[in-house]
């Protein structure tokens, strides 16, 4: 079987194939995946599956089962990347999959194996994310095929220039699945704080987002009484300090205003208008949104007391995806069956499992982040994470087979 040092170089193999020379950027149907795509189906076809892909450009890997009407497992994470990423997002979930699948290979599993390589999940091309996973839950509907990128192409069109046919795209649904798991690492710092290697996830977060505008009334900043203000940034600011003191006393919660911009933008100037942002996550979602009714009130409350009018507007709904009971408990017993701590985690971070997971039984494995970064080019796994995980990994994939057998 594969071991961590070879699944950690091959992470790193994947990093230099990129769109931008001396960074790690590969969006949907680039240049630089279909390079990547390339080396990963060459390693799928050396651990014994036979390599194809799907109309949406996932790299899919499949070891056949000789069982009639067998059902399909896939193992699976994503190839793309956020602009300037590290070598693991995604990749490792990939990679560790393909691992598992060598391992098992000799194994008479009462299940077809798939190895998925996902074409994107980032949404950095198109503004949305998953559209290698809503392929294949069957979600990746025609609003999302005729979105634009920046030049003005439609995600139908780059599927097409690609060289793959859209009108095919129903073939990737899958059908018959025993189930879904992914390897992936935290990209958070509590495993690492905790001293774990590996965490279950229970959950993927919901989460909410919205753009808000605060619109008060610019002027002189030396001119202006305080009092006769109609001060958009006074507001603003008022209102992200609630945003924080609430979600750090709430638990479940997290809340983050992650990006504000000020116009006119000038130091001499009041502020007459803001844009920012709101970001709420929960596993809970009335917590979520009990959170997010009590923040945009507070915000109107902030523009009311000053003059400033404020508009918000939803960006994002997304609830909270419980991972399955069932194979959750079955990972719980895989990792301590190889002297791994049971610990089960929450995902702040969403997940191409939280797209698969109301279609089919879905599991997901976190490992240790260190230092707990991740979206950048110091992301790093530690090898002993690595071998338990595959260790965990083998042992799940063992155990449901020796369910599916008995069915």
């Amino acid at each position: 079987m594969m071991d961590a040092a070879q699944v950690i170089a091959r992470c790193h193999e994947l990093a230099a194939i990129t769109d931008i020379e001396g960074e790690t950027t590969r969006t949907f149907l680039s240049p630089a995946m279909r390079r990547a795509n390339d080396v990963v189906a060459t390693w799928m076809e050396q651990t014994g599956l036979t390599a194809n892909m799907d109309a949406a450009g996932n790299l899919r890997g499949i070891h056949a089962s000789a069982r009639e009407n067998a059902r399909t497992l896939v193992l699976a994470s994503h190839l793309d990347t956020v602009p300037n990423a590290g070598a693991f997002d995604g990749v490792l979930g990939v990679v560790m999959a393909l691992a598992v699948a060598e391992a098992l290979r000799e194994e008479p599993l009462p299940f077809t194996l798939e190895v998925i390589a996902f074409s994107e999940e980032e949404g950095v091309r198109f503004g949305v994310p998953f559209i290698g996973s809503r392929a294949l839950a069957g979600t990746l509907g025609e609003t999302l095929l005729a979105r634009t990128d920046s030049v003005g192409i439609t995600v139908r069109e780059a599927i097409r220039a690609y060289g793959l046919d859209d009108a095919t795209l129903s073939d990737a649904v899958l059908h018959n699945a025993v189930g879904y798991f992914e390897f992936h690492i935290e990209q958070g710092p509590v495993l690492e704080a905790e001293g774990l290697p590996l965490g279950v996830v229970e959950t993927v977060a919901g989460q909410s987002r919205y753009s808000l505008i605060f619109t008060g009334q610019a002027n002189h900043a030396g001119t202006t009484p305080m009092d006769l203000r109609h001060d958009a940034m006074s507001a603003a600011a008022e209102w992200i300090g609630e945003v924080e003191r609430y979600a750090t006393a709430t638990p479940a919660l997290v809340a983050t205003v992650g990006s504000v911009q000020t116009l006119p933008g000038a130091g001499n100037v009041i502020a007459g208008e803001v844009h920012a942002t709101l970001d709420v996550r929960s596993s809970n979602d009335a917590t979520r949104e009990d959170a997010a009714a009590h923040l945009l009130a507070f915000a109107d409350a902030c523009g009311s007391r000053r003059g400033v009018a404020v508009e918000h507007t939803l960006r994002m709904h997304q609830v909270a995806v419980p991972m399955n009971r069932a194979l959750l408990r079955l990972l719980e017993d895989a990792v301590d069956s190889v002297g791994g701590t049971i610990r089960r985690m929450v995902s702040g971070a969403g997940h191409d499992a939280m797209i698969v997971a109301p279609h089919m039984p879905a599991a997901m494995l976190f490992l240790r982040t260190p230092r707990g970064l991740s979206h950048h080019p110091d992301e790093a796994v530690l090898p002993g994470d690595v071998e338990l995980g595959l260790a965990a990994g083998v042992a799940f994939v063992r155990a449901l087979a020796a369910l599916e057998t008995g069915r």
